[in-house]
């Protein structure tokens, strides 16, 4: 298992890219609800949190199917279950250069711990950016496997998130929960 998974550009399709695909989409039931995931051939392109309006969502071009969903249910299903820490799905979220560098970041912060935005604008290397790093974080498609849960305000406390701030601290306390933890050693 991939304790880091670092995202490279070629992990995230630039926009346009994906209009003539046929998308895919399934629900996946879990301890937080309904998530909607859609995909087509270059990836996975969004993961929805359960909304009253989830099926609004839904595209008259998309059809529902799991062929090209597969990897993404399973890894989903393991990390819900506490046995995966990081994901190694094709992923295929359209955004600009700087989103696709604020969710790269995002991609490195390690499971079970949390940085500020203020920190993550430090990390993309513009400490100015904080505003506007909250809003890539916001725009992010791939909630949970691209792990915008992670970052928390300058206070520590939780800030926005698209699930909602339940499920935001659900998250957290589940990989605080299921984090590898340090081996003991004995003093010599």
């Amino acid at each position: 298992m991939r304790i880091d998974h670092h995202l490279t550009p070629s992990d995230f399709a630039t926009p346009g890219e994906a209009d003539a695909t046929p998308m895919e989409y399934d629900y996946l039931d879990t301890p937080i609800g309904p998530l909607l995931l859609v995909a087509d051939d270059h990836g996975l392109r969004h993961v929805d949190f359960p909304r009253a309006d989830q099926g609004d969502r839904i595209r008259r071009h998309w059809h529902r199917g799991r062929r090209r969903l597969g990897a993404a249910i399973e890894q989903l299903e393991a990390y819900f279950a506490g046995r995966l820490h990081a994901f190694d799905v094709v992923l295929a979220a359209r955004g600009t250069g700087f989103r696709r560098t604020v969710w790269n970041e995002l991609a490195r912060i390690p499971y079970g711990e949390t940085i500020s935005y203020g920190e993550l604008a430090r990390r993309i290397g513009d400490p100015a950016a904080s505003r506007a790093v909250g809003a890539a974080n916001g725009a992010n498609p791939l909630p949970i496997i691209v792990p915008c849960h992670r970052v928390i305000g300058a206070n520590g406390k939780l800030t926005g998130f698209g699930g909602g701030l339940p499920i935001k601290q659900w998250l957290l306390e589940h990989e605080r929960r299921h984090a590898p933890r340090p081996a003991l050693a004995l003093a010599p």
